[in-house]
């Protein structure tokens, strides 16, 4: 990598509580502590790849909001555009899955000092400067209207400020159902911006209000794809993870990646078994697909390193990945099953 790229992120972080053990939530006392968020975790992928990543949010200030911005600074990202005010954190609960019995998330979100920030909170002109990339997610729309609209400005001014929009699907059901929000709209716009989604069949759908049916799933994304450049003019690179669970700690996880300019690049499945921590996945994977568009790395590549990425987030327990892009191509190069000595 000749340069670190600056890459703003943009999104709620939030305190995170895991039930220990595989327990269910408060069968005991006892909840692990730790944070996370989409686009942090993104963030915290890339300054641990060597990029400039900053986050942009609103916590609370008080001893959980000031932890949080410590987890983050910890990992090497930039936390100079974090605010801070009066209210509350954003709460997740994760009852991690055993079996046949799914993990489950449950948000208490509502009324966060994230949620309810104005939109005079944001200058976006001084919190883009330098940057070459905004990432943002569907999360962070979903939330409510002030992070809807805060998302939709950001769009606008990093695309007014030639900085290249990056936009990871992370669609939120129950979120959206919280309020009375246009999810499609909103896709529509922020991808009539990106120039990298990180989105599958079901996304592109959801914002075209269209169906790409069929049994092969490649072939799914491929035709949603072409669709898509078709659509959106800006967006030259759609990447997507292929997973096939098989319970709760054990799933094939491939990816493939799509370009405007004709190129289409697969990562065959790998066998995940005994997973730690399948949270966050998506975010290592959404890291390692910018990490090789903005290193100049071809589609194969790109595909292949962000594959690796998301695996080996699946062997850390919570929402960062603090893997290398040396542990990364460790993984690529070998398959990551022999100890390295």
């Amino acid at each position: 990598m000749s340069k670190a790229h600056r890459i703003v992120a943009f999104g709620e972080l939030m305190l995170r509580l895991t039930a220990p053990d595989r327990e269910r939530l408060l069968q005991s006392a006892n909840l692990k502590a730790t944070f996370g968020g989409a686009e942090s975790n993104v963030a915290v992928s890339l300054a641990r790849m060597g990029h400039d990543a900053a986050v942009v949010t609103v916590l609370p200030q008080n001893t959980l909001g000031a932890a949080a911005r410590d987890e983050l600074r910890k990992a090497g990202v930039d936390v100079n555009s974090i605010r801070f005010t009066s209210g509350r954190i954003g709460l997740y609960f994760l009852t991690l899955g055993a079996v046949l019995t799914p993990s489950e998330v449950l948000y208490d979100r509502a009324g966060s000092a994230f949620a309810v920030a104005e939109l005079a909170s944001y200058d976006w002109p001084a919190l883009l400067k330098g940057a070459d990339w905004l990432h943002l997610s569907g999360v962070t729309p979903a939330v409510g209207p002030l992070p809807c609209q805060a998302a939709q400005t950001a769009v606008e001014a990093a695309e007014n400020l030639g900085v290249n929009i990056c936009f990871d699907g992370n669609f939120r059901s129950k979120l959206w159902a919280l309020w009375d929000g246009d999810p499609a709209a909103v896709w529509r716009k922020i991808l009539s911006s990106a120039r990298l989604g990180l989105v599958n069949d079901l996304d592109i759908g959801l914002a075209l209000g269209e169906s790409f049916a069929g049994e092969d799933p490649i072939d799914r994304r491929r035709r949603a794809a072409r669709r898509a450049f078709e659509v959106f003019p800006r967006l030259q690179t759609i990447a997507s993870t292929l997973r096939e669970t098989h319970g709760a700690d054990a799933c094939t996880l491939g990816a493939v990646v799509f370009t405007r300019a004709g190129e289409e690049a697969y990562a065959p499945p790998r066998r995940l078994n005994a997973m730690v921590d399948r949270i966050g996945g998506g975010d290592a994977f959404a890291a390692g697909v910018l990490h090789g568009v903005i290193s100049g790395m071809g589609a194969q590549q790109t595909v292949e390193f962000a594959l690796a990425a998301s695996i080996l987030k699946h062997a850390i327990p919570g929402d960062f990945n603090l893997s290398s892009v040396e542990d990364i191509a460790a993984m690529t190069a070998s398959g990551g099953s022999d100890v390295r000595r």
